[in-house]
């Protein structure tokens, strides 16, 4: 084994690793901020996979679209809503944990299977070189146009449903009276919630 193939062993292991472990943290921790972060991080992983591969074009549209739009665009929706409430109690939750633990264990013996068992093709095709991105380019916008503008509507989709979450209701009347409502109340400035005193 020369020392190109360890090396490219080894960032191969530690990418997965952290696909892994990124996708764990994203699918289990409580805090969906935490959630966020993680999921960019299990992004750029991918991303370096596809670096491995030889995929530079496929590694910076991982980056630009999902890193950088995606992932991005939850981050602010997630900020942006900052809904302080707290979780009600799930009905049946050990049984639904359970079910789903089932469930994922089940795919992922069902992928070692397909990946042990199939007769892959090694070494694969020999790589294009320079003219990928130009490939890759004529391929989009001939064979693959309606997945591709349908990719972008998807993610028009996901930057409106951000707007109207993080959009604020402000009534000129008062819903419970009918009165006037007071513009200087609604427009007062709030202090930031970790300045917020409690009583």
């Amino acid at each position: 084994m020369t020392i190109a193939s360890s090396a490219q062993l080894i960032c191969f292991v530690v990418l997965s690793a952290v696909v892994a472990l990124g996708a764990l943290g994203v699918v289990l921790l409580p805090n969906i901020v935490y959630s966020a972060f993680l999921l960019g991080g299990v992004f750029l992983a991918v991303a370096g996979l596809y670096l491995l591969l030889n995929a530079s074009f496929v590694a910076a549209a991982q980056v630009l679209v999902y890193v950088g739009a995606v992932n991005v665009l939850i981050l602010f929706a997630i900020m942006l809503v900052n809904k302080q409430e707290t979780m009600a109690d799930i009905p049946g939750l050990r049984l639904r944990r359970l079910l789903s633990g089932g469930v994922c264990a089940g795919l992922f013996a069902l992928l070692l299977r397909v990946a042990f068992t199939t007769p892959w093709a090694l070494p694969g095709p020999v790589p294009i070189g320079e003219e990928a991105t130009i490939r890759i380019g004529e391929h989009l916008f001939s064979d693959y146009l309606l997945p591709f503008e349908l990719a972008s509507v998807l993610l028009l989709m996901a930057m409106i449903g951000a707007i109207v979450l993080a959009r604020r209701d402000v009534f000129s009347s008062d819903v419970a009276t009918g009165e006037p409502a007071d513009q200087g109340l609604i427009e007062k400035s709030r202090t930031p919630l970790l300045l917020e005193k409690t009583n």
